[in-house]
């Protein structure tokens, strides 16, 4: 008795691995099991547990595995089955997707990426249908070109439907592009280190890189202007070495920044322990390339400052204005708070302006110490600044009258040494002795 073939339609790309299965439940029979390409036999299988395997073709429980399919691979494979007397034939036919970029899977963001999926034609009236996924959208179409951007950055996929079956052919795209910049200023102070963010978004390596045509890399710096200085020129911070091994070479004016680790790696950021109201600014991160593609990220940098008057050294009894301030105004979610010395009766406030004062009309020794404003974002603290300050007791009367006597005491202690120095040169002694 002979059971008519089935057919089944496989799609697979170039290297890919595939798992072609036997009809159901034939190893509750006396079975002869045969698999073939066309008509050479590959390998077979027998219930008194015989087997044969052959090159990149292996049997699991039946099942024909192909190991990274070759371009002389792609054909008829049938499955042969007897058992009981009974013979039955199911074919597979595989067929190769091809799914290719017409340049570089290396792309810069705004050049062409054309992308094309394509198979053999079936002599069927059930054809296939064929469209993109991006990383992002689905695009109904068996080619596509678009300008690359960041978001069409990771796997794409050609997806083949036939017969109600889905088949996908994947395919990686690399956006040469830098990540994403902070949207708010990054916030630090005198006392709080800060890392200026700036990293190659995608896993690739400086040799690719450099093969895409990059000419220079650097770091600049965009001061702050103040209230007497309207505009400050850019400060070149670091250059890119683009000499094996990639490294960063210091230029300009020292302001303290360091690379951080993982140059090798795409990391871009710099580093520092203690900023200065000087280093408020824009830090600008730039890579340029030889057909005029420039990727920057710049990033807002404010330094969080505490300034006290009329200073530090005071004595009891003074008034003192602490002024806590930032270049930046503050966003809607965003707070400051004062923090006070343990021992002072000073009670902490709050804020939700771009400057905070805290005025004492009458500090006292209690009020010295460690005073900290701290800024805040809802339920987290951004940063804090401190100063510290450092108030002497206020002098009684007797305490005046001591500290005054005491230049007119020394004073006319010279006055009378100067005196008798004067009498002695007047009235000289009498040298030697007389005879009468």
């Amino acid at each position: 008795r002979y059971i008519d073939a089935l057919r089944e339609v496989i799609y697979a790309q170039l290297g890919e691995t595939i798992t072609l299965k036997p009809p159901e439940g034939y190893k509750s029979h006396n079975y002869y099991l045969y698999w073939y390409f066309g008509d050479v036999e590959l390998v077979w299988l027998n219930y008194l547990g015989g087997n044969k395997e052959w090159m990149h073709f292996s049997l699991s429980n039946g099942s024909l595995k192909v190991t990274f399919i070759q371009q002389e691979q792609f054909g008829t494979f049938t499955c042969k089955l007897t058992w009981d007397g009974v013979k039955t034939e199911t074919t597979y036919k595989i067929i190769k997707l091809s799914v290719s970029v017409n340049s570089s899977f290396v792309v810069l963001p705004g050049e062409p990426l054309p992308l094309v999926c394509d198979t053999e034609t079936l002599h069927s009236p059930n054809k296939p249908e064929i469209h993109w996924l991006n990383p992002q959208e689905e695009i109904h179409s068996p080619s596509v070109t678009v300008n690359a951007t960041n978001q069409h950055n990771g796997q794409w996929a050609c997806v083949v439907t036939h017969d109600k079956k889905i088949h996908k052919a994947k395919i990686s795209i690399l956006v040469l592009d830098l990540s994403p910049a902070p949207l708010q200023p990054q916030y630090t102070s005198k006392s709080s280190p800060l890392t200026i963010p700036c990293s190659i978004s995608s896993h690739i390596s400086w040799e690719q890189i450099k093969a895409k045509g990059i000419q220079e890399g650097h770091w600049q710096f965009f001061q702050k202007p103040s209230s007497c200085l309207k505009s400050v020129d850019p400060q070149r911070l670091f250059q890119l070495s683009l000499k094996k091994p990639v490294s960063w070479s210091k230029e300009g004016e020292d302001r303290g920044l360091t690379p951080v680790s993982g140059l090798e790696k795409g990391v871009l950021s710099l580093t520092k322990k203690q900023w200065k109201v000087e280093d408020r600014g824009d830090y600008v991160c730039t890579l340029k390339f030889n057909n005029g593609v420039t990727l920057n990220r710049t990033v807002h940098v404010d330094v969080l400052q505490i300034s006290a008057s009329p200073g530090i050294h005071l004595i009891s009894g003074q008034q003192l204005n602490l002024t806590c301030s930032l270049s930046y105004p503050l966003s809607s979610d965003m707070s400051m708070k004062w923090i006070v010395p343990e021992q002072s009766s000073q009670q902490p406030v709050a804020f939700q302006q771009g400057s905070t004062y805290f005025t004492i009309l009458r500090v006292d020794t209690n009020d010295g110490g460690n005073w900290a404003c701290e800024l805040w974002q809802r339920n987290k603290r951004l940063t804090a600044a401190v100063i510290t300050l450092m108030i002497e007791p206020k002098l009684s009367v007797w305490m005046l009258v001591i500290i005054c006597s005491v230049p007119v005491i020394v004073l006319l202690s010279l006055i009378l040494v100067f005196i008798l120095h004067r009498r002695r040169k007047v009235h000289p002694k009498p040298k030697g002795f007389y005879r009468t």
